[in-house]
């Protein structure tokens, strides 16, 4: 059985399509958490809602317990930690992620941000050692297998790599980055464009992202020990 944990990040509570001025990331993660469960529907779904209800973004407080050793911490400092504990515990149970993440001003919503920086966490996630040969830090899920699909969407269009607006997108490399980083590799992306213009351009590329994310359902592969030729690459 696979655990799937669905997140989402907008900053708008309804799905395009159903509600007035709902969200279109919204709309790509539901539509892909919807075709995962037809295909298996005694997979477990976690669901987590970063738009509506954002973790607290990390304090001086929280950085100074994160990095004070788990038999040194003092009452208050597991209590810094209890939010960010929980969603890392999360991740940690998810053999596949499912984030739907528009772009916000060129990058992620704050919501997802903070989500982000409450599970980069040294000792959980990542290790980190001053003596260590070479680079003293390491990624700590690499061997778990886990893998991530990004549902996005933009106002503008061309922000694929080699589009016009390329070097603005700060949304896919930045997560593509921090979950490398904590030994997630096998990434998967797709995105709606156009939203600003609407009309027809938008329409075609909502079509275009739900065929290619019920195409991405068909093809992962429920066993989170293999991975597919086309895994750790952004699809836009």
């Amino acid at each position: 059985m696979t655990t799937l944990l669905h997140l989402d990040a907008s900053a708008r509570p309804g799905r395009s399509g159903i509600d007035p001025h709902g969200s279109h990331s919204r709309r790509l993660s539901a539509r892909f958490v919807e075709q995962w469960q037809k295909a298996h529907p005694d997979d477990r779904i976690l669901y987590r809602d970063l738009g509506q209800h954002p973790p607290h973004p990390v304090s001086g407080e929280w950085i100074h317990a994160a990095f004070t050793k788990p038999e040194a911490r003092e009452p208050w400092m597991h209590d810094a930690l209890a939010e960010s504990d929980a969603l890392v515990d999360e991740l940690l149970e998810a053999d596949l992620i499912v984030a739907g993440v528009p772009m916000y001003n060129f990058g992620v919503p704050a919501g997802f941000k903070a989500y982000i920086d409450n599970i980069v966490r040294v000792g959980r996630t990542f290790g980190f050692d001053r003596s260590r040969q070479g680079l003293p830090y390491w990624p700590m899920l690499t061997d778990m297998h886990k893998r991530l699909v990004v549902l996005g969407s933009r106002g503008d269009y061309g922000y694929e790599p080699g589009g016009r607006m390329a070097q603005a997108n700060h949304v896919e490399p930045h997560i593509r980055t921090v979950f490398s980083y904590l030994g997630i590799e096998d990434v998967h992306g797709i995105a709606v464009e156009y939203d600003e213009f609407g009309g027809e351009r938008l329409q075609t590329s909502l079509d275009r992202a739900e065929q290619e994310i019920d195409a991405l359902v068909g093809s992962l592969t429920t066993s989170p020990g293999i991975t597919q030729d086309v895994a750790a690459q952004i699809r836009d």
